[in-house]
């Protein structure tokens, strides 16, 4: 995972993983295509991950690894967790020219970045864009200003606010958005763990929505994010927010189209002509909704 996972440490303490039998080991990532690469090597069993990625890995030969995976999503687990713009400290008004940093130039997350850009009336082509890797490292360098403007979410925007960036526009404004979805490899080892493991994280998000585990959430928030109390308490509202925090498992048709829509206009590529009428081909069918 690119940044630890308040859902999985609430599925931990509370011990709903453990009467699932199941012990789940954390990873962190330094980028996707290292994640993926770990996924293909059979290093994890399943991986947090941008759909995306597994677009992109399904469907995309010009992917980073060259090939294609067969890859699937099982499940949605949130919306971005208030994925956002944010700007270094320091820089005001609208941010033209600098340092763009990206996970990758071209994943699904450097697109939402240069799609938010436009919203505020400026442009990527304004802007050396440079990768630097996983959320957390691009937050440690913004704050630094190492990096004038990335995008940033679970957490590590609230806490780069806290350290004097400017938050300037978030996902909600380019349509319905899914944010983190569990993957794996279709017939890899584990289907029937992966399986448990994808109700309890379902089970747990819809207790975090409802407002049953606030207190558990916010001491995650604040250890595993070192947020303040106050910014930990945001961070949950943000996972109970339905527009931007976590959702029952469901991938939603209209937001795998906005995912398509964006790789359309930063990367076009003849493959993803008709990908939208074979969603059933990367996501489990359970899963899918229209």
């Amino acid at each position: 995972m690119f940044s630890p996972s308040v859902l999985l440490d609430v599925a931990r303490t509370t011990g709903a993983l453990a009467a699932a039998g199941l012990e789940v080991r954390d990873v962190p990532v330094p980028s996707s295509p290292a994640q993926f690469a770990s996924l293909r090597a059979g290093e994890f069993d399943a991986v947090f991950t941008s759909p995306d990625n597994v677009l992109a890995y399904r469907f995309l030969p010009a992917n980073p690894l060259g090939e294609l995976l067969d890859v699937e999503i099982v499940a949605g687990l949130d919306r971005g967790l208030g994925l956002s713009l944010a700007a270094r400290p320091g820089l005001d008004g609208t941010p033209s020219g600098g340092r763009l940093a990206v996970d990758v130039p071209n994943s699904g997350f450097a697109f939402v970045c240069y799609a938010l850009l436009e919203e505020i009336g400026s442009s990527r082509n304004d802007f050396e864009i440079v990768a630097l890797g996983s959320t957390p490292k691009r937050a440690t360098s913004l704050r630094a200003g190492e990096c004038d403007v990335t995008v940033l979410n679970a957490g590590n925007e609230l806490s780069a606010r806290a350290g004097g960036c400017a938050l300037l526009a978030d996902v909600t404004l380019l349509g319905p958005y899914l944010g983190t979805v569990l993957a794996r490899v279709r017939d890899a080892p584990g289907a029937g763990e992966i399986e448990r493991l994808q109700r309890v994280l379902v089970d747990v998000a819809g207790r975090i929505s409802a407002g049953e585990l606030d207190d558990v959430a916010g001491d995650s928030a604040r250890r595993l994010l070192r947020l303040s109390p106050d910014s930990a308490a945001e961070h949950v509202a943000i996972l109970r927010d339905p527009s931007r925090g976590l959702i029952d498992g469901a991938v939603d048709a209209a937001s795998l189209e906005t995912l398509v829509a964006l790789r359309r206009r930063f990367l076009p590529a003849p493959q993803l002509d008709d990908v939208a009428t074979r969603f059933d081909e990367f996501v489990r069918e359970e899963a899918l909704t229209t």
